[in-house]
């Protein structure tokens, strides 16, 4: 299984990115798809997570109404807009994918995903 992330960048505040996730050598179809960060010298934490019908989604309350999330089936991809952006958003942002239809609880909780990417790098300046 591998997980590609990509998108990331330097963007000033209020400014927008969209970062992508590629997934291969899983059923796409199958699970739960997740973005999570890790900002300098703090832990790794939710930011948001989509079941594999696409129709239920969770996010963190500190990026509720500026980041959505996304998936495409068809191309085993997942994604995660992000506006409004804000210096505190600056992070090492990591898709994340289990085959398992995990509950709400379980899907903002990291040792809920077996599978990681390797990370992208997201800079807001203020």
């Amino acid at each position: 299984v591998q997980l590609q992330a990509f998108g990331g960048g330097l963007v000033q505040t209020g400014g927008s990115l969209r970062l992508s996730c590629a997934a291969s050598g899983l059923t796409f179809s199958n699970g739960v798809m997740g973005w999570f960060r890790q900002a300098p010298g703090k832990e790794r934490e939710f930011v948001a997570a989509i079941r594999r019908s696409g129709n239920m989604y969770y996010y963190a309350s500190s990026v509720k109404g500026r980041f959505t999330i996304s998936r495409d089936n068809a191309k085993s991809m997942v994604y995660l807009q992000m506006n409004s952006l804000k210096p505190e958003d600056t992070a090492v942002y990591y898709c994340a994918a289990d085959q398992r239809n995990w509950v709400a609880s379980a899907m903002k909780t990291m040792g809920s995903y077996d599978y990681w990417g390797q990370g992208t790098l997201v800079t807001v300046s203020s």
